[in-house]
């Protein structure tokens, strides 16, 4: 499965309880699975764009 089928896969699953996946976070989230940034980098950037601070 290729990275791009497997986010759609995980947005579409998320988003059928109810959540929005926005384009942002699929690309951060492709960005990472293609090893262009670490993991720390992914969720410091989804919990900002969510306003959590902890």
């Amino acid at each position: 499965m290729s990275i791009d089928k497997a986010i759609q896969n995980a947005a579409a699953s998320v988003e059928m309880e109810g959540y929005v996946i926005d384009e942002q976070c699929k690309n951060w989230c492709h960005q990472f699975l293609n090893s262009e940034m670490s993991m720390e980098e992914y969720i410091s950037l989804v919990k900002q764009q969510a306003g959590v601070m902890a």
